[in-house]
């Protein structure tokens, strides 16, 4: 076990044989390529609260059996799993919460591979390794957020708490086009969608999708003053930065899709989605403008028009959001994963964790029953 600062002491192709062997849900934000470009353009580090490092098993050959990112944190911030009233517990019994050890992908609440292992023997070796990390660092705690089903799976047998939440993803059936995709949505649901694009329209506004290389320098700059107009309305500060954008542009193109918003062929919004062969995810938006329902087309509608019309599976919109059940997503259940090295802390957040499950229960049986597929009554 080693653990290493700079990922580019690591093999992309290395990392990336690994990835793929890791998981059937092997989703672009793992790539070596995403990783680094969050390291190299300044979004990760410890002026950011996010000191990256890389936790790396060999085997008796030297070659990489198991792999993980490991932040250390001053903060939690950009994890979409609140751990916000912990920290505060452990401040008012004169702990210190922070540094805390993360392994996820900073500020992306996307369920996938998260211990990298090219079987179950390592992955568990590596879930060892970590603890043991932690344990040298005195870190207060270590978090696994929103692997996949096997590394799920290893952190149970360890002895993690499981703790559950929500997302809302869309799936293809195989609709013919937007227009099946609607027949299946109750009549309500479906006017409403239609209505929307109806404003957009009537308000001089087209879309168009750009995929990899067609994205050009000029597409990336206006696209990401937009992204910063979102912060900014919502008096906050972007993790995210004009070169990232630039850098994953160039470096791994097949995987990013952005749907342009043009009035009088002059560009006023933009969404950004990143893809792999069978899902799109929902990441970024942004608008020099309010135009009313323009968030939804551009975020929702045309992805979800491009997705049916490539055959793709799977649409998944991001964290949170209710009103996404509206425009055809379904809850979907997330997990993380959470060591405490505290004993007394460790008990109080399982019990936290036990009664917060029973809520996600009763909150998914709440959504299941206003789901917005037409009934077969209907």
């Amino acid at each position: 076990m080693r653990v290493v600062e700079d990922l580019r002491t690591l093999d992309a192709g290395e990392w990336d044989r690994l990835l793929a062997a890791s998981s059937k849900q092997a989703t672009p934000f793992m790539r070596h390529a995403f990783l680094l470009a969050l390291q190299e353009t300044g979004c990760t580090g410890e002026a950011t609260g996010w000191t990256q490092r890389f936790a790396c098993l060999h085997d008796a050959d030297g070659n990489l059996a198991a792999a993980a990112p490991l932040y250390v944190k001053a903060h939690s911030y950009g994890e979409y799993v609140f751990d916000w009233a912990w920290a505060d517990a452990y401040h008012r019994h004169g702990l210190a919460y922070y540094p805390k050890g993360l392994v996820a992908v900073p500020f992306t609440p996307v369920p996938g591979p998260r211990l990298l292992a090219r079987d179950d023997a390592a992955r568990r070796a590596l879930v060892a390794a970590l603890q043991t990390t932690a344990d040298e660092a005195e870190l207060s705690s270590l978090h696994v957020l929103f692997p996949d089903e096997a590394g799920g799976r290893a952190l149970e047998e360890a002895g993690w708490l499981r703790r559950r939440g929500l997302q809302f993803h869309w799936t293809n059936p195989g609709y013919a086009d937007f227009e099946s995709f609607l027949a299946a949505l109750s009549q309500p649901k479906r006017k409403k969608i239609r209505a929307e694009r109806r404003k957009v329209a009537e308000a001089g506004v087209r879309t168009r999708v750009l995929e990899g290389r067609d994205i050009d320098e000029a597409h990336w700059a206006f696209f990401s003053r937009c992204y910063r107009n979102t912060y900014a309305m919502h008096h906050s500060t972007p993790y995210l930065n004009k070169t990232f954008f630039l850098r994953i542009g160039e470096a791994m193109p097949e995987n990013l899709v952005m749907v342009l918003a043009e009035r009088d062929a002059q560009p006023v919004a933009a969404s950004l989605l990143v893809r792999d062969a069978t899902t799109i995810y929902g990441r970024y938006w942004g608008a020099e403008e309010h135009i009313a329902c323009l968030h939804f087309e551009a975020s929702y509608y045309t992805p979800l028009e491009w997705a049916i019309s490539r055959g793709i599976a799977c649409f998944e919109g991001g964290a949170q959001g209710e009103h996404k059940m509206a425009r055809g997503f379904l809850p979907v259940q997330t997990n993380s994963y959470h060591r405490l090295a505290h004993p007394a802390f460790a008990e109080a957040v399982a019990r936290f964790l036990a009664r917060e499950a029973g809520g996600i229960d009763e909150y998914l049986d709440e959504l299941t029953e206003r789901a917005p597929l037409r009934r077969s009554a209907e």
